[in-house]
């Protein structure tokens, strides 16, 4: 939407940015308005986790918007591809939720919340940035209407059945171009928390209109599979955020917060486990934890006498242990065969597999349109995902020492030897053979 520089302000004497619109489209009447309205929407928000809009004004014909100077990166780049920690995604996301809420409750959809457009200060803070496609919607007491009318030009920006916004963190009902309410940017959100959880987007494809059907009809893979690490209730929460319905869908930014609090409330007491245990860790029992301070509260009686009875039961314990060993009868051959169980159910070749360094997760290839391409799957079963999808046959070398890239052989007229992160994503060759 626009070009930045940082610039200082001479009255004021603080740093600040201007953001200009580009050359080729500083003309355009449509993206004009959108670049006021980006300002006009974001300027009426005073959030700690929205960026802050000082003033507009034009020099020479040329437009700008002056905003508040950010030091740090995109959330875009500190993905980069991988799984976050999930404290960091905990207490992001408490942010982000919370720059929603305030946008919200004043009446302004965001309608383009993706990584590119949070902002992480070098301090940990979030910043929402670009309300340039921001429309404003009727104040409302959850998501019905009130007297507040919706914007005068919002015919210039956009006309029934057009879809804005960005496709792969679209909601069900942008990408058919209904009317939008504060739920479709929870949905968005929803799609940047799993991307935050798992190094990869939910909803992928080539083409746009692979994703959108994606979107409007497929289920996202489960975000444990592409991270064991993923506790089961952020599932539950990403989920919830990407319902497609969006009357089954999370109904405020509040809710979300309240929920990611709860889980890094949870986390920081050890009572929450990752989904891939298979289950979720109870709650500690309040009468437990009683009992347990009260007896840490009452004096030691008699101390040393404990030790060496103690000591004794140990002593005792060892000597049974030592005859039982030596002197019970034992039989002459094993019990029976170790266990066996079948990871994969594909009916499609597997050929030249890996197992990465941790155990986790297999690499192999599998013929596509009769070209060999790189798969990978977890080692606790589930469907594989496919990793490449271009010309020559492939063959899987091995994994980095820390599991997080492949390794892989391309015959395309010559030898070349490829990385692969992992969880999918693109990657310079790192060698000629």
């Amino acid at each position: 939407m626009g070009v930045v520089y940082k610039a200082q302000d001479l009255t004021l004497e603080r740093t600040v940015a201007l953001k200009f619109l580009p050359d080729n489209v500083a003309q355009d009447p449509q993206a004009l308005e959108r670049f006021r309205r980006e300002a006009e929407a974001a300027s009426a928000l005073n959030h700690p986790n929205i960026c802050t809009i000082h003033e507009i004004s034009k020099e020479n014909g040329q437009a700008f918007i002056v905003m508040e100077f950010l030091d740090g990166e995109t959330l875009k780049h500190r993905i980069g591809g991988r799984p976050m920690e999930i404290e960091t995604i905990l207490d992001l996301g408490i942010q982000v939720a919370d720059g929603l809420d305030a946008a919200h409750a004043e009446g302004v959809v965001h309608r383009d919340i993706k990584p590119a457009n949070i902002f992480v200060t070098k301090r940990g803070h979030a910043k929402i940035l670009d309300f340039g496609l921001a429309k404003l919607t009727p104040v409302a007491t959850g998501v019905g209407v009130s007297a507040m009318p919706t914007a005068e030009r919002e015919e210039l920006l956009t006309s029934p059945g057009t879809a804005v916004g960005t496709v792969a963190y679209m909601s069900p009902e942008q990408v058919r171009g209904r009317e939008l309410d504060a739920r479709t940017d929870l949905f968005s959100f929803g799609v940047v928390l799993y991307e935050m959880a798992t190094g990869a987007l939910p909803f992928r494809g080539e083409t746009s209109g692979v994703m959108t059907e994606a979107i409007l009809n497929r289920v996202p893979v489960a975000a444990v599979r592409l991270n064991p690490d993923v506790p089961a209730e952020l599932e539950r929460i990403i989920n919830k955020a990407m319902e497609k319905d969006r009357d089954l869908r999370c109904q405020s930014a509040s809710e979300m917060r309240a929920d990611l609090k709860r889980l890094r409330r949870d986390t920081g007491s050890g009572r929450i486990s990752s989904s891939g245990s298979g289950a979720v860790q109870g709650l500690v029992p309040e009468t437990a934890s009683s009992s347990a301070t009260a007896v840490a509260l009452q004096p030691s009686v008699k101390p040393a006498r404990k030790k060496y009875t103690l000591l004794a039961a140990c002593v005792v314990l060892l000597a049974a242990a030592f005859a039982a060993f030596h002197f019970w009868p034992r039989a002459n051959t094993v019990s029976g065969p170790a266990k066996i169980t079948q990871v994969s159910h594909w009916n499609k070749p597997m050929d030249n597999a890996k197992l990465s360094p941790d155990g986790h997760t297999v690499a192999f290839t599998s013929p596509v349109g009769g070209v060999a391409q790189v798969f990978v799957m977890l080692t606790s079963g589930g469907e594989p995902l496919q990793l490449t999808n271009d010309e020559g046959a492939k063959t899987v070398n091995t994994f980095s020492p820390d599991g997080k890239e492949i390794y892989y052989g391309r015959s395309l007229g010559h030898d070349e030897v490829w990385a692969l992160p992992t969880l999918g994503g693109v990657s310079p060759p790192c060698g000629i053979c």
